[in-house]
């Protein structure tokens, strides 16, 4: 058997499912778990259809040019792959390393569907744990001066590699309007949850001040409205007055690191919708 998912997303009206489902039999097809859901309030239809085909039956592009057939008439935004479909990720650190070793150990243990093809640092301390891990390292310095060079270098390695997401694990640089709307739904990035509450140097000494209860992180596409593109997951952890500054950075490592994995997962996955501001996330 040879397993594909489908996704789409088109206006809410009826028959989608069974139009869906009637595709799937027609083509000797097994469904192995389904997610759907109807946004009442903006009329939008979403669906993940996993599911499997014989041994010698159609293949993924006859698949994809039958499905024609179906999408056009509902107006679907629609993506059909097989299972084995890997993404090839760029990631982008500075000098904090949590959430680019959690990344690098989860793909090469085989826990993300991902291939990490480089990494690229404004700053060198981590080319010897990149390299380590055979994955093309390169040093991109940037200043206000430089950036327009940095930001072109960038892109022709996502060209170069073919990347299809970019993914900031703490890179501690703000990417241009014009690029955040050349690699509009391919960068994820990750931030601590206080934004914009504790905005600056160290926010976990001024939420251990204010005495905070909550420590979390956000996982969002970018856009050129500074941390405020569509969130795809959150991470919550509750602490108390005994937790120190140092406590709470710690906690806090381990909740960016938690919430940028699983957005990173499930954009590879097919699971993430784009809605205007919001995401949909079919798990």
């Amino acid at each position: 058997m040879t397993e594909h998912v489908l996704t789409l997303d088109c206006p809410e009206a009826p028959g989608i499912v069974h139009a869906v489902s009637r595709f799937l039999v027609e083509h000797d097809s097994d469904i192995i778990d389904n997610q759907q859901f109807g946004d009442r309030r903006d009329g939008h239809f979403y669906m993940r259809v996993r599911f499997s085909t014989p041994a010698g039956g159609a293949s993924a592009e006859t698949l994809r040019q039958d499905f024609e057939t179906v999408a056009a008439p509902l107006a679907m935004w629609w993506n059909l792959e097989p299972v084995s479909t890997r993404r090839r990720v760029l990631i982008m650190v500075s000098k904090y390393d949590h959430c680019l070793n959690d990344l690098l150990f989860r793909t090469r243990s085989g826990d993300l569907p991902i291939d990490v093809v480089a990494v690229v640092s404004n700053h060198r301390d981590h080319q010897g744990l990149v390299e380590w891990h055979g994955i093309p390292f390169f040093h991109v310095p940037v200043t206000k001066a430089t950036k327009p060079e940095a930001e072109a270098q960038l892109l022709s390695l996502v060209s170069e590699f073919e990347v299809d997401l970019v993914v900031l694990a703490r890179y501690m640089q703000v990417l241009s309007d014009d690029l955040c709307g050349r690699l509009a739904g391919k960068v994820i990035n990750i931030h601590h949850s206080f934004l914009p509450s504790f905005k600056g140097a160290k926010p976990y000494h001024q939420a251990h001040d204010r005495g905070v209860k909550l420590v979390g992180a956000t996982a969002h596409y970018v856009t050129a409205d500074l941390d405020e593109g569509p969130i795809i997951a959150q991470e919550v952890n509750p602490v108390d007055h005994s937790h120190t500054p140092e406590d709470l950075a710690a906690i806090g490592r381990d909740a960016e690191s938690a919430a940028l994995a699983r957005a990173v997962r499930w954009h590879c996955e097919g699971r993430v919708f784009v809605q205007g501001r919001r995401t949909v996330v079919l798990r």
